[in-house]
């Protein structure tokens, strides 16, 4: 069965061309106008992937379309167009959790390979994923449930973002192995984020408020002064 892509832009002449082009790719492509028009096709049917453009004239923003896709459960991969080439809309952008980006004008078979390469590597994550225990990981007050995608401290639950849960459960699946920022952006982000070394920053930042007691002296995400950040190993004493 073919794969389902959305297409949230503006401009009919682009929606177009990159309808055209990854049909004859193989895909299914569906097009909405705007913003508020993409979200509510978004949340009727599932997509495997949505290209979502910057900016629209009027209604949401493709950032606060990022955003409110985010803070969905489920998790769809976003290519995000931009028209805005400063490093600074990048970064937003996928601070905000697109998966890659592409500055107008662009090439379409560029725009094609890319959507090429983001299924490559959900296939490879998934396939990982699903090799991996999907039993509950408790540790010392901290319960992860993998299938259900459900966190717990000391019994109550937590919400945390789909890329939140992602990067507590690659730490916790790894217990007391050190990572780099540019490991854990490879691993959990992909490629796309290469450079971004701060957006692991804010992420953590976001899970210690979220699930340590104490986020000034964190317990289970801990700093490695020089290096990275590794998840507590029950196996071992606690380091201050």
């Amino acid at each position: 069965m073919a794969k389902q892509i959305l297409v949230i832009e503006d401009d009919p002449g682009i929606a177009d061309l990159v309808r055209l082009h990854l049909e004859e790719a193989g895909y299914e492509v569906d097009v909405a106008p705007d913003g508020q028009a993409g979200l509510k096709r978004s949340h009727d049917s599932r997509f495997a992937l949505i290209i979502l453009d910057l900016m629209f004239p009027s209604g949401p923003d493709g950032l606060e379309v990022c955003r409110q896709l985010r803070a969905r459960p489920e998790y769809v991969p976003i290519l995000m167009l931009t028209a805005r080439a400063t490093e600074i809309d990048r970064v937003v952008g996928l601070e905000m959790g697109a998966d890659d980006y592409l500055t107008k004008p662009f090439g379409v078979r560029e725009l094609v390979a890319r959507v090429k390469a983001l299924f490559r590597r959900i296939e490879v994550l998934e396939e990982s994923r699903s090799a991996a225990s999907d039993r509950p990981i408790e540790v010392e007050g901290l319960r992860i449930d993998p299938e259900r995608r459900e966190i717990r401290v000391d019994g109550k639950a937590m919400k945390l973002t789909a890329k939140e849960f992602d990067l507590l459960l690659h730490f916790a699946r790894n217990p007391g192995r050190v990572f780099q920022r540019s490991q854990l952006l490879d691993s959990v982000w992909g490629y796309a984020h290469a450079g971004y070394e701060h957006t692991v920053n804010a992420h953590i930042n976001r899970l210690r408020a979220k699930i340590e007691r104490d986020p000034s002296k964190p317990k289970y995400i801990q700093t490695v002064w020089g290096v990275g950040y590794k998840f507590l190993d029950p196996d071992r004493p606690t380091e201050s």
